[in-house]
């Protein structure tokens, strides 16, 4: 991976050419007060007072020339305005004249990164785009959450014949390895015997690719306990009901929510945040064999409800239930769930807007202003009860996935809140996790969502 640190760095008054930020509103005083040349360059680059234009102005020699860029409003700077100047600008030393670059420090570093895991190296490649800031603080933060979001990044790109139930439980090891946590990991007879549900889902996948549970601890047992919990479906067939191959084609991102809890966790543990951390990894691949399970097939899950698979392709829910049974078991405060789960939150609020479900209004309060004060959107949907009845099956206490076209993403979340914590504030983010085309700081592929948020709000709780 990149390291970071080389590309952002200290201002100790180094040489650097300088980035001067423009709004629409002081576009015109800003020309006006420019010289010939400028204006002419301006020009001639075809500036216009629109969000990420920029220029190169020339200086007094052929080395020493400047950057103006448009930014939506300079006096309130966001994660991403910078991050087109890091990917297009030539490799060098760049200083923001007059501000602090602040939050869109983290915009400019993850904007340099690239997934080159299956490719030759390039000798033509750009250098790095280096910023100086003033503010050590925010530098370190911002490095430390593009690093968590490299490394999510990473595991969600790599192909599901590197990324299978086994390599996340790697990432648990090497995580736990790091931080001084304690790793266990749940599979075979005993995930048979304990997890009805998650078993069922993985049983089909061949040697080496088993299902399991991956649990990390962390923290001093008196602290408030949280548990975070990440599907980790590392590839989804759809199972005996196939996924046609046009939906199965991004399916290696399936395990998208797991690669979000690895990251919040890391943030937490490297941040020394006072709580007692459990994360939890329901870890399968819902592949196709004799041994996958049927529709009509009643599972009994780890809480004692009996599930009547009603669709193979409903497999998260399946998995993410057990884990948050297991979960309870221990009695958290509070509960984050990342899951991949269903195509119908996709439908109603498209690829960059992170549905949420939560059982309390002032978690969902802080959720949703944390999202807003990061450039990081999420939506509230309803935990609607009165849906609770297309859950009802004829031979088992509910089946996993009601009939019909409507309001999949609120029955799939009123499905896990029968087995979230009932004395547990809960959130299920129902997310996306993939940019389908490029934008600035944003290349196509894998995409860290509701991470910057559900971080700044775990900050507000225990940071003091």
């Amino acid at each position: 991976m990149t390291d970071l640190n080389t590309l952002v760095q200290p201002d100790r008054g180094q040489a650097a050419r300088t980035i001067h930020l423009i709004d629409a509103k002081g576009y015109d005083a800003w020309l006006a007060a420019q010289p010939p040349r400028h204006r002419a360059a301006a020009a001639a680059q075809k500036l216009a007072p629109v969000g990420y234009a920029s220029a190169i102005l020339p200086g007094d020699s052929p080395e020493d020339w400047s950057v103006v860029s448009v930014v939506a409003n300079v006096d309130k700077l966001s994660p991403w305005c910078l991050a087109k100047l890091a990917e297009t600008l030539p490799e060098g030393s760049y200083r923001v004249e007059g501000v602090e670059p602040g939050k869109a420090i983290y915009g400019w570093l993850v904007a340099q990164y690239k997934f080159d895991r299956y490719k030759k190296a390039d000798p033509k490649a750009q250098g790095p785009r280096v910023l100086l800031t003033g503010d050590p603080v925010k530098m370190e933060e911002a490095v430390r959450m593009a690093a968590v979001t490299f490394k999510l990044r990473d595991r969600i790109n790599t192909g599901a014949n590197d990324m299978s139930p086994a390599h996340l439980e790697q990432a648990g090891a090497e995580l736990a390895k790091a931080y001084g946590a304690t790793l266990t990991v749940v599979k075979g007879d005993e995930l048979a015997q304990g997890y009805g549900m998650l078993h069922a889902v993985g049983q089909a996948a061949g040697k080496g690719r088993e299902p399991r549970l991956i649990e990390l601890e962390w923290g001093n047992p008196e602290h408030p306990r949280i548990a975070i919990i990440g599907k980790g479906v590392c590839f989804d067939s759809g199972g005996l009901d196939i996924k046609p191959a046009s939906g199965m084609r991004l399916m290696k991102k399936d395990m998208g929510g797991a690669a979000h809890a690895l990251a919040l966790a890391e943030l937490v543990m490297q941040h020394k945040l006072p709580v007692r951390l459990h994360m939890l990894v329901p870890a399968v691949e819902n592949s196709i064999s004799g041994e996958a399970t049927r529709p009509g097939d009643v599972m009994i899950s780890r809480k004692g409800i009996t599930v009547e698979n009603s669709n193979t392709d409903a497999e998260g829910r399946l998995i993410l239930g057990d884990a948050l049974t297991k979960a309870e078991e221990k009695n958290p405060e509070l509960v984050f769930d990342f899951a991949t789960l269903t195509g119908a939150a996709r439908v109603a609020l498209g690829a960059d807007l992170q549905a949420l479900f939560a059982n309390d209004d002032t978690l969902a309060a802080e959720i949703l202003a944390a999202g807003e004060d990061e450039s990081d959107p999420i939506w509230r949907m309803p935990l609607y009860d009165p849906y609770k009845d297309l859950l009802k099956s004829d031979v088992a206490d509910m089946v996993n996935a009601a009939e019909g076209p409507f309001g999949g993403a609120i029955t799939a979340a009123l499905f896990l809140k029968e087995f979230a914590p009932a004395k547990a504030q809960w959130a299920h983010f129902d997310i996306f996790c993939w940019n389908s085309s490029a934008k600035p700081g944003r290349p196509k592929g894998a995409e860290a969502v509701s991470l910057r948020a559900t971080w700044k709000v775990l900050k507000n709780r225990y940071g003091g």
